[in-house]
């Protein structure tokens, strides 16, 4: 409960107070320029790491690993997103320190390390869920249970026929 009051009370009561602030310093003018320019180079670099962490999950996925590191950081360029729109310097500064590697990936680190993002795999812990940690950093399928086959249009029909000869009680071994 305290979070949401510092979330949704201090904070932009705190940007208000700094804005003002600047604004006697240096202009109104020049406050809502300076605030409008970090939102757009905020854009502008979100962009660009956004698309360095989606290529990143993609290699990921395609050598069979989870994800887990690339989905954390994306979750965090989608709140540094948001706190770059966000008019104020206190916002602006969390979301550039969200969208700078150095700080984004150590912080993703920590958050599955810590057990705080939970992922669902069959057979995990309470229904299906468990953590993420390091060692589900990859997914590696059972070979047990996976069946090859092929699927045709004929063969199927031809299922059908050879059940109408057995009759429709008969199964088919």
């Amino acid at each position: 409960m305290r979070f949401v009051v510092i979330l949704f009370i201090i904070i932009p009561l705190t940007e208000m107070m700094l804005l003002f602030e600047v604004a006697d310093r240096i202009g109104g003018l020049a406050t809502l320029s300076l605030v409008v320019l970090t939102a757009v180079i905020g854009v502008q670099i979100l962009k660009r790491q956004g698309l360095s962490t989606l290529t990143r999950a993609n290699h990921r996925l395609q050598s069979g690993q989870l994800p887990a590191q690339e989905i954390v950081e994306g979750m965090m360029l989608a709140g540094a997103g948001a706190l770059l729109l966000t008019p104020g310097f206190i916002t602006d500064t969390l979301g550039f320190i969200f969208l700078t590697g150095s700080f984004r990936r150590p912080i993703a680190r920590r958050i599955i390390h810590s057990g705080m993002v939970r992922t669902f795999r069959p057979g995990g812990g309470s229904g299906g869920f468990e953590f993420w940690s390091a060692g589900h950093s990859s997914y590696k399928a059972d070979s047990a249970k996976v069946y090859e086959g092929e699927y045709t249009e004929d063969g199927l029909s031809q299922l059908d026929q050879g059940q109408e000869k057995n009759g429709p009680d008969d199964k088919l071994h």
